[in-house]
């Protein structure tokens, strides 16, 4: 019976032209990847300042992983609450302007562990409808009432708090959306909260390391809890959450997802400590990324796509879902990796190319982008 069931729905999901089936990668150099036997560009990593394969980095956390155990062997609250996991959250909330910070294995965990805990019954949290997935998992896991607004539309989040005045309120949002590619309003979001005072979260993931002044975001201002990821701009791997006074304790006592997990080694600490010194002097990668962004997005305006994206992620509009999946795959015959993001990831029928873009590409990366998606139509 199972078994039948799990045959019938994949054949469903191919029908549908939703059917995931990613390329087997054998190999990565730098912002290439071995697909086939074959160097493509990359236009799907989340490393965008290319410090995953930097070789200052990895000689860093090489030496760390020599110098500590290679895993923590215990929960946190056993016997995992290594000193220098402390200094390291001590320095990541200091660095980006927070009371206190909190380090879980991946995004995914820290936004299910942070807004599972801190909301319940009787809460109402706002959300933006584009915000990620394991954000709505983490407020969906609370038990608390949620309203959607729609995305980055301050008038629409206006009416949403001005019904639900007599309830403790959060809103939920990103700063760099992952999908859409745009950043937050958070001239308007900061009015609002100024306005109607609710407790606000923001998940940073694609931001920190890569935007803002020496890589701290956009959303301090206007963020009261802060989500953030060692997995994209940082180059490493796990997640942190950004926090004011008093909650990390409260997460220690009540978060489920990191009381019964295994926490992070040593060795990824000490090698966090040492990512703030190199992202701190990366203002060179963060230039680069803003320059080879733009020409991709204004030379694709030119050709006459339509897209979305304020900073290093764009938005390809496709629509249809096996159309897109036709591009991705005609785009990797002529050299570029590039998938497309479709349904429930985005909403049905309007599937995307989703174009990550690091400070490893060049100029005549952009062009050969857009040379290969003309030269398909």
């Amino acid at each position: 019976m199972f078994t039948k069931r799990y045959k019938n729905r994949l054949i469903l999901q191919q029908q549908a032209g939703l059917y995931r089936n990613p390329p087997e990668i054998t190999g990565r150099e730098g912002k290439y990847l071995i697909v086939d036997g074959r160097k493509v560009l990359n236009f799907a990593s989340n490393d965008y300042l290319g410090l995953s394969t930097s070789e200052d980095l990895r000689k860093k956390v090489s030496k760390n992983f020599r110098e500590y155990s290679t895993s923590s062997s215990s929960s946190r609250l056993v016997s995992g609450n290594y000193s220098i996991i402390n200094r390291a959250e001590k320095e990541y909330a200091s660095f980006f302007g927070y009371e206190d910070a909190l380090f879980f294995p991946s995004g995914y965990q820290t936004n299910v562990g942070v807004l599972s805990t801190l909301f319940e019954k009787g809460d109402s949290v706002i959300f933006d409808k584009h915000i990620h997935a394991s954000s709505v998992k983490g407020m969906t896991l609370s038990g608390a009432k949620f309203y959607g607004y729609n995305h980055n539309t301050m008038s629409h989040l206006k009416k949403r708090l001005d019904s639900n005045k007599k309830d403790q309120v959060a809103v939920l949002t990103e700063s760099l959306f992952s999908m859409d590619g745009d950043l937050l309003d958070t001239r308007g979001f900061g009015q609002l909260k100024k306005s109607y005072r609710f407790l606000s979260v923001v998940d940073e993931a694609h931001a920190y390391g890569a935007i803002g002044e020496g890589g701290r975001g956009v959303a301090h201002d206007v963020a009261d809890v802060a989500v953030g990821t060692f997995g994209k701009a940082l180059g490493l791997f796990g997640a942190f959450a950004l926090l004011p006074g008093g909650l990390k304790d409260y997460l220690f006592n009540f978060s489920s997802p990191l009381i019964y997990t295994t926490t992070l080694p040593e060795a990824h600490a000490a090698s966090a400590i040492d990512l703030l010194e190199i992202v701190s002097r990366s203002e060179d990668r963060r230039k680069n990324l803003r320059e080879v962004s733009s020409i991709l997005k204004e030379g694709l305006k030119r050709e006459g796509f339509r897209l979305t994206g304020d900073a290093h992620i764009l938005a390809l509009e496709i629509g249809e879902e096996a159309r897109a999946a036709k591009v991705s795959q005609s785009l990797l015959e002529r050299g570029i990796f590039v998938l497309p993001a479709r349904y429930p990831t985005v909403p049905i029928g309007r599937a995307i190319l989703r174009i990550s873009i690091t400070a490893l590409h060049t100029e005549e990366d952009m062009r050969a982008f857009i040379d290969a998606l003309v030269s398909r139509q």
